[in-house]
């Protein structure tokens, strides 16, 4: 079912939270359609198809911001919440507002896909993970999707009607043997559809990866510890520059002085071989979109070029602070939440060096081949992250595949170490949780040399 809008209503909800004082507002109208499958122990334990309609209308006024959210999609309804966002401003004031225009362009990213056909990818993706090694003792997958219907109108007179389509699908495989228990993810997001995500990773494929990395990890001794030339590789994912450099570009963190980037516009914060982008437009990549929850339409933003800081994400709010426009990262988990500035799809840009000359430039080090979880400052940029996927460089080759190893390090400090910087580029994808958020992201990196990071590890002393 369509969401029911009438481009006079709107207009009429944004006239009336206006009308007490306010210096922008903004509605939101949403109708999300999802489903979640889930598997464990060989059964599917879970199956989910919900529809949720909504819409939220909010006012600015100064740096204060008034938000209120119905599931009363009716006129009244909007214009009911819209009074009451309006009441929470002081001072009496006549709305002035433009003309809204709908842009041009319309997306159409529908999916119908039988929920038989969804169930049976997560039964071969099981079986394919189990077929991997004896050592497999449990496996769980699961698939996601939702498809949006979004309607946002401005009081600086956009209009905008968008549908969203995005799926996610993980399998995580347990591998035992002799007291030892390791595990092994994978995870696929895309907002290409789901034949198109499909063909190009297929779902048991992906299970026999995450099923292989836990058997091997079951038999590999333990890392390492120490300081250490390290090598990011590209299919490690962006995960580092999301974490130890992305969330500390966001203005809102910067503009509250959170961020270890605050002030450096126009200096030098990363090696010369080192470009980072935000980039919501890419095709088919599970952070994009056309137009962020504001409506702002997406564009790439270089964040930091050949090691200058050159822009941060903003919002609406954000922007308007610092007498600047919105660059597109405006973005919220729902109707029921206000946006601030996110990142979408994060990525360091690719160089000119063959990942394997990289490696074969490490006498002795250590290859990260898939990152796992881990923790971040972003008032510092300090981080720990869990190694998910390592293995030891031995006179230039890849040696053996150790478990246990974390890195630790400073995210802008290791961006000014980087040395060597691939021609490849991996991504993973995400949702990224901030101030009781959750949206869709993707990270990336191409194979990177960091000459010195702290690898931990639980080796005996002298062993590597």
């Amino acid at each position: 079912m369509a969401l029911p809008w009438d481009k006079a209503w709107l207009y009429e909800v944004l006239e009336t939270a206006l009308a007490r004082g306010g210096d922008y507002a903004d509605i939101y109208l949403e109708e999300r359609r999802s489903t979640l499958i889930s598997l464990e122990d060989q059964r599917v334990e879970r199956v989910h198809v919900g529809v949720d309609r909504g819409a939220g209308v909010r006012v600015l006024k100064g740096d204060s911001t008034v938000y209120a959210y119905t599931n009363d999609l009716s006129r009244e309804g909007l214009l009911r919440i819209a009074e009451q966002a309006a009441r929470a401003v002081a001072q009496e004031r006549e709305a002035n507002l433009p003309e809204l225009k709908k842009p041009d362009e319309e997306v159409s990213l529908p999916e119908d896909v039988p929920l038989e056909e969804k169930v049976k990818v997560v039964q071969e993706a099981d079986k394919a993970a189990r077929e991997v090694s004896p050592l497999i003792r449990q496996v769980m997958v699961s698939y996601g999707d939702v498809t949006q219907n979004l309607v946002i109108a401005t009081s600086e007179g956009e209009l905008v009607e968008e549908k969203r389509s995005r799926l996610r699908f993980t399998v995580n495989a347990v591998a035992a043997e002799g007291g030892v228990i390791q595990t092994g993810f994978e995870a696929l997001g895309s907002t290409a559809g789901f034949p198109a995500a499909f063909k190009e990773f297929p779902p048991e494929e992906l299970a026999r990866v995450a099923a292989r990395r836990a058997a091997a990890l079951v038999k590999a001794p333990p890392a390492p510890a120490g300081k250490m030339p390290v090598v990011l590789a590209g299919e490690a994912g962006g995960t580092m520059v999301h974490e130890a450099c992305g969330h500390g570009l966001e203005a809102d963190l910067v503009q509250k002085g959170l961020s270890v980037y605050k002030g450096k516009l126009g200096e030098q914060v990363a090696s010369e071989e080192v470009t980072v982008i935000d980039d919501a437009t890419l095709p088919g990549k599970y952070g994009s979109y056309r137009y962020d929850d504001e409506g702002v339409k997406a564009r790439p933003v270089v964040l930091i070029e050949r090691g200058v800081l050159k822009e941060y994400l903003y919002d609406r709010r954000t922007a308007a602070k610092e007498g600047r426009n919105s660059n597109g990262h405006g973005r919220r988990e729902s109707y029921q939440h206000k946006p601030i500035p996110r990142m979408a799809n994060t990525y360091i840009a690719p160089g000119e060096w063959d990942p394997e000359d990289i490696i074969r430039e490490v006498k002795e080090g250590f290859l990260v081949k898939k990152m796992g979880g881990g923790q971040v400052n972003t008032t510092n940029g300090d981080f720990v992250f869990e190694v998910a996927e390592g293995y030891l460089i031995q006179d230039g080759d890849v040696g053996p595949l150790v478990r246990g190893a974390t890195i630790t390090g400073n995210g802008p400090e290791v961006l000014r170490r980087v040395t060597m910087v691939g021609r490849d580029l991996g991504f993973t994808v995400g949702t990224c949780g901030k101030d009781g958020q959750g949206v869709p992201v993707s990270d990336a990196q191409p194979t990177l040399l960091v000459p010195e990071l702290i690898v931990g590890g639980t080796a005996p002393a002298g062993r590597r």
